[in-house]
């Protein structure tokens, strides 16, 4: 788990990624939120303070001592935006009880299961938690043509389907909103 004591592994590889997406550092899907007004060392500060506080949950993957990758985990008010929200809120239901923000690996790690052992080891998180309706924001990547891996940043949606989520609705061209019961 992300936490005070594992914190320079994960800014490790955040630094080695160029903070992760030009410098989210994973916040995007926190209340603070990136994007204008917001720099990549503000990014690491706000994020490094949710993780002094312990308002984070992100399970990290390790290769032997070095951390290459994670899944970033919460409830719907730790972890309050998403893409396409407009969208995903005019067709909301009741809300999940659990969110999966983004998933990440590390650049020369990808193509070796990092991100299905990120998200099998949240769901486990999860679970231990209480459990309950989990919702994922992955991209449709059947007939669509290759993109970058960038904006796998939420995952594709054939990860989610090997843990039992299912399409509940689209909110984008190419994003669904997944759910399963964990």
């Amino acid at each position: 788990m992300l936490a005070v004591a594992t914190w320079d592994d994960f800014a490790a590889l955040v630094e080695a990624n160029n903070g992760v997406w030009g410098g989210c550092w994973c916040m995007g899907f926190h209340p603070e939120g990136v994007g204008a007004g917001h720099t990549a060392e503000g990014n690491r500060e706000a994020k490094h303070r949710h993780v002094t506080r312990g308002t984070v949950r992100q399970v990290l993957v390790y290769d032997g001592e070095r951390c290459v990758g994670w899944c970033q985990f919460g409830t719907p008010p730790e972890l309050p935006n998403i893409q396409n929200r407009r969208t995903y809120d005019r067709g909301a239901g009741e809300p999940p009880d659990w969110r999966i923000g983004c998933i990440f690996t590390n650049s020369k790690d990808r193509g070796k299961g990092v991100a299905a052992v990120a998200v099998a080891a949240a769901l486990e998180e999860i679970k231990r938690a209480g459990g309950g309706v989990v919702e994922a924001y992955p991209e449709q990547t059947a007939e669509r043509p290759p993109q970058r891996g960038a904006y796998l940043h939420t995952g594709p949606e054939e990860l989610y389907e090997r843990y039992g989520f299912t399409r509940v609705r689209k909110i984008a061209k190419w994003r669904w909103v997944m759910q399963a019961r964990v």
